[in-house]
């Protein structure tokens, strides 16, 4: 009967009652203080007192344990400095960023109440990082912008929209901006906030491919998320330690916490796809590698009965493995001809590029040893350290078997491809040497059926 009397509620809103009494929904749409005044007793009113202060303990534990998961640990570590030195994330992925597009400059600006550390700032949004390399003091020379000012970044901020231009006025004398051609602004948000602007600038004309583009709305998006979720969770911290903390704020602020970090998966996810993308560009592959090889490592994870989480991980360091070339030229990737020692060796450590990018991107920490090791070879002859057999990560396995079967059946600028029989008699023909024998069996299982 309990069972039933819970489905009773008066408004159908739900189940999650005081001890099964449906008054619990009269109080969550703030009518308690008219009920308790003219309709129930004494007694009935202490007994719901006592309720509501379990259901705020309840909530508290909630909201907890959604930040236990969801902390600056687990997301893009973007907000909670303290001192200009903590800015230095800013710095790193403003020039990886410039690398990926290829430009002179990118620039990071923040809305002040989220540039915490940034003593001197009365702008309302403060210059936080850069690719340039800037000594320190640059932090004290107020650099930003007002948002009564007419110019395209503050216009970039009030329509949360993309703007570019050709030959703007130079920048600030502070950074030595001069002669620029191309100037973008994109805004950092979410659904709900925007938090600053990311700002690309270069000294020659060029075009900059739509992908890149979307890349940097995918990254900007993801910053925004992540920075609303931080401050989130740090007005959320302050209500729980607040003893006289109001139901309604409780619930108000796990509704917010639950929105953004649906909202941080599915921006993490498009960010990853935009990256795979761009990565496929600068590797002059004709179809999308990347995405081919996650794809396939997926499918040999399901094949194997690996579970849900395995599976989106080693999916994830699939579409990521050759990341480390987001950060190269192109034209490395476009000769057909001999490499030189420089290129050569600018290749040969484009992985350790790669994780670094990556530890910058904490959310993706757990796919980071897949990527590192998935060169190692099953008779220990690989690298980066010469890994044998078991002691490869199991998802370090399972993409460079879908790694090599989706290069060899995809067109090269050197080569054709093969057909499917051709790589997977290789493939079955160098197992035990430099794949795992398993899981070629479990990826000719999936090829053929």
């Amino acid at each position: 009967m309990a069972e039933e009397n819970l489905g009773a509620s008066l408004f159908g809103r739900s189940v999650d009652l005081v001890d099964g009494d449906p008054l619990e929904e009269i109080f969550a749409l703030n009518l308690g203080d008219f009920i308790s005044e003219n309709l129930i007793s004494e007694d009935l009113a202490k007994k719901i007192g006592k309720s509501e202060k379990n259901k705020a303990a309840k909530l508290k534990n909630q909201l907890s344990e959604l930040i236990s998961v969801y902390s600056i640990n687990k997301t893009l570590s973007v907000i909670g400095f303290n001192s200009k030195d903590d800015y230095i994330i800013y710095n790193s992925i403003a020039k990886t960023m410039a690398q990926i597009l290829e430009v002179d400059i990118c620039h990071v600006y923040l809305k002040k109440e989220f540039a915490c550390g940034l003593d001197n700032a009365n702008k309302d949004l403060v210059f936080a990082g850069s690719s340039l390399e800037i000594e320190d003091s640059i932090y004290s020379k107020n650099i930003g912008y007002n948002f009564d000012e007419d110019n395209p970044v503050t216009e970039c901020y009030k329509n949360i929209k993309t703007v570019s231009i050709t030959n703007p006025d130079d920048g600030f004398p502070e950074l030595k901006e001069k002669n620029i051609k191309l100037f973008a602004a994109v805004p950092m948000h979410n659904n709900a906030n925007v938090v600053g602007v990311f700002v690309i600038e270069s000294y020659k004309e060029k075009s900059v491919r739509q992908e890149f583009i979307d890349l940097i709305e995918k990254m900007s998006r993801l910053f925004g998320t992540s920075i609303s979720l931080q401050k989130t969770i740090n007005d959320t911290n302050e209500l729980i330690a607040n003893p006289e903390a109001d139901i309604t704020d409780l619930r108000h602020m796990r509704a917010e916490l639950t929105a953004l970090i649906g909202d941080l998966g599915d921006n993490q996810e498009a960010f990853v796809k935009s990256l795979a993308t761009a990565v496929d560009i600068k590797g002059q592959y004709s179809v999308s590698h990347s995405r081919n090889t996650a794809e396939m490592a997926k499918r040999i994870s399901a094949e194997m009965g690996l579970n849900e989480k395995t599976k989106d991980l080693i999916y994830y360091a699939g579409l990521l493995q050759n990341i480390g070339k987001i950060t190269l030229p192109e034209e490395l990737f476009a000769t057909k001809g001999k490499l030189s020692k420089e290129d050569w060796d600018k290749l040969k450590n484009y992985a350790n590029v790669g994780v670094n990018l990556l530890m910058n991107i904490n959310f993706m920490s757990e796919v980071v040893p897949y990527i590192c090791y998935q060169k190692e070879r099953y008779d220990g002859s690989g690298e980066p350290e010469g890994l044998k057999r078991m002691s490869i990560p199991l998802g370090s396995r399972i993409i460079a078997v879908a790694d090599a079967y989706c290069a060899m059946t995809s067109d090269r600028a050197y080569r054709k491809a093969m057909s499917k029989e051709e790589a997977l008699a290789i493939m079955r023909q160098e197992a035990g040497t430099k794949w795992d024998p398993i899981i070629v069996d479990a990826l000719y299982d999936v090829v053929n059926n």
